[in-house]
């Protein structure tokens, strides 16, 4: 099904390894938004090993 909505790492909109770009798009916000939050979670939380992990386990769009 196309429809579905499915996390993966942009290919298009990346910057380090495509993980906001992803998130973003599948939120359906701003990726800037999301890289400001991984910075600010990064500072004051477990941003940097939640980058990580979705890094790690989430694929990389195809195409």
């Amino acid at each position: 099904m196309s429809g579905e909505k499915k996390l993966v790492r942009s290919r298009q909109n990346k910057m380090i390894a495509g993980v906001c770009g992803g998130v973003g798009a599948y939120l359906g916000v701003d990726p800037t938004l999301v890289r400001v939050a991984v910075v600010l979670l990064s500072f004051f939380g477990p941003g940097a090993l939640a980058y990580i992990l979705v890094w790690v386990l989430v694929p990389e769009e195809q195409g």
